[in-house]
């Protein structure tokens, strides 16, 4: 099981910048800004805060700290719901350790640890 950009979720795959010729002729380098319109950084769920919203990606459960193992995890995740394309919302962050967090799900509020929502990959 291995999951795309493991090692680095919120790095883009895409680092070249394209040249771009200003109303004055000028050559610019226009990169990031507009990538980052097209395709917003990845980041793993369990590090969002309240009131973030998101697509989910995929789910990479490979590194994450949990009772139980990553096949486990991921199939218990799908059946709550958190499959790829699914949009999600941060609803509620516990009082202590901002953990467990409601998250909404399509239309279903779940509360999820964060350490289990780390295997959620979402942009």
């Amino acid at each position: 099981m291995s999951c795309t950009n493991d090692t680095h979720p919120q790095v883009l795959p895409f680092t070249a910048l394209a040249q771009v010729l200003t109303p004055d002729g000028e050559s610019t380098a226009a990169g990031e800004r507009s990538l980052s319109a097209v395709h917003p950084p990845r980041m793993r769920l369990g590090t969002a805060r309240k009131g973030y919203r998101g697509v989910i990606q995929e789910l990479c459960a490979t590194r994450v700290e949990s009772a139980l193992p990553a096949t486990e995890l991921e199939s218990r995740l799908i059946e709550l719901g958190f499959v790829e394309g699914a949009r999600v919302e941060i609803l509620h962050e516990g009082i202590i350790g901002r953990d467990p967090i409601a998250v909404r799900v399509d239309n279903v509020t779940i509360a999820v640890r964060r350490r289990e929502a780390m295997a959620i990959i979402v942009a």
